[in-house]
């Protein structure tokens, strides 16, 4: 995994230059489709440097996640199966280059969509889990535009304005608390947020 920390390092390298907010909306763009470091990273890094702009880099993450995860989504649908429903040369070239993305996980995602559809949009952008193979599978399955356009903005919108608040409100003492659980708590608060809803369906 050497190549990941260094490939970590030259992401937080960019938040020293001037180049930063532009670094950072191009890295939660190419994040949404291929890139494997998400702008969690770098956001972090600048709202820490500047917090009075914490919110600014918020939004300019939340800006790039959303349209690369519609490019994602225009990739699945228009680029991954051949006319004979076969994976196009473009899929396996992600199945074989994109770490975490397999055939196998492509099938149990259509499970997924099938049974949850927003909710699974919603917890992959706002949890842990790797964006990217959910805006592609998204395309691929022909899931409704407008309700992944929603999911993908309230979950990516919520995540990394949370980051900046946490930054904004408590400053460099919530730097290790970030990096140590926050997807944690994250992927906790997703958990129990769908189980409610599930409960309530039953219930109802």
């Amino acid at each position: 995994m050497n190549w990941f920390r260094k490939l970590y390092n030259w992401v937080l390298s960019w938040a020293e230059t001037k180049y930063s907010m532009t670094v950072l909306f191009l890295l939660a763009f190419a994040e949404s489709v291929f890139f494997p470091i998400p702008p969690d990273v770098l956001l972090i890094a600048l709202a820490l440097g500047a917090s009075s702009k914490a919110f600014k880099y918020a939004f300019t993450c939340t800006l790039g996640s959303v349209l690369g995860a519609f490019l994602g989504y225009a990739i699945g649908n228009l680029a991954w199966l051949t006319a004979a429903g076969e994976f196009s040369s473009f899929a396996n070239f992600f199945f074989n280059n994109v770490p975490g993305f397999s055939i196998e996980l492509y099938e149990n995602i259509k499970i997924l969509f099938t049974n949850w559809d927003f909710w699974v949009i919603f917890t992959a952008g706002f949890t842990p889990i790797p964006y990217k193979v959910f805006t592609i599978t998204a395309g691929a399955f022909n899931i409704n535009l407008g309700m992944f356009a929603l999911a993908s903005i309230v979950s990516r919108g919520a995540r990394f304005f949370l980051i900046a608040w946490l930054i904004w409100k408590f400053g460099p003492s919530i730097k290790n608390f970030l990096n140590k659980y926050f997807n944690l708590l994250a992927l906790s608060f997703t958990i129990f947020l769908i189980g409610g809803f599930v409960l309530i369906k039953y219930i109802i």
